[in-house]
């Protein structure tokens, strides 16, 4: 029995990801020749580092401009004002957020199928397993922090601008909605009968891990406590 083809009717986590990359609307004016679409998106990648590195208020357009090297004319010629720069940065951040998602997800599948394969009815089966799962959540939160953490520090950014410029809200929620999506499927591996919300759960688990770890620097991660929380909730989702 194919538990992911069975009981799975929705799109794949990949197809979605790639959804939410495609519907991203930008609000500043558009380019039409491809050397100008390369200094819009060098005034956006300029002001991403800025809101990483010093936080959204010190986005500015002469601040903007100088970072990316560009003329003051340019970022105020593609953005009449602040906010749509603001907005139009986050919205590049959430593409390739999707983007990336995508190919993860792609390649997470492979593995839920191997798990599914793999998996037994028998205490200890499941047990292994289980051990298995919270080493992956581990691995995963060790890499964003060492491999993807200016984009962290942007995801972030976005919740904390969300909460004051509620233009940024279709943003936000489209940002969370890749990060749960295919958390699901995994859960349906594991017979979980409420797999959106054991989903959310473990995702709002991972995100609170990965903001301990900004704060607190990636070789100061207490690594026993992770694992025991990711243990005593997947205990009680696995009925172990």
């Amino acid at each position: 029995m194919c538990i992911l083809s069975e009981k799975t009717k929705k799109p794949s986590a990949s197809q979605v990801a790639s959804d939410v990359a495609d519907s991203v609307q930008y609000q500043g004016r558009k380019a039409t020749r491809q050397g100008s679409e390369q200094r819009r998106q060098a005034i956006l990648d300029a002001a991403l580092r800025i809101i990483v590195r010093d936080g959204v208020r010190a986005v500015r357009h002469r601040a903007v401009a100088t970072e990316a090297a560009v003329p003051l004319s340019a970022t105020t010629y593609y953005f009449k004002d602040i906010n749509d720069l603001i907005t139009d940065t986050f919205a590049l951040f959430v593409e390739r957020s999707a983007a990336a998602m995508v190919a993860f997800w792609a390649s997470a599948e492979e593995q839920l199928q191997q798990i599914e394969t793999a998996i037994g009815q028998e205490p200890e089966s499941r047990q292994q397993l289980l051990e298995q799962v919270v080493e992956m959540a581990i691995a995963y939160v060790r890499g964003q922090l060492s491999e993807n953490r200016e984009s962290l520090l942007a995801e972030q950014a976005l919740r904390l601008e969300a909460l004051l410029n509620p233009g940024l809200l279709a943003l936000a929620n489209a940002h969370r909605k890749i990060l749960y999506q295919g958390v699901d499927r995994f859960f349906l591996v594991l017979g979980s009968q409420q797999p959106d919300e054991d989903a959310k759960v473990l995702t709002g688990m991972i995100l609170q891990m990965e903001y301990q770890g900004l704060l607190d620097g990636l070789d100061n991660l207490k690594l026993d406590e992770m694992r025991a929380l990711l243990r005593r909730y997947l205990r009680l989702v696995m009925g172990l």
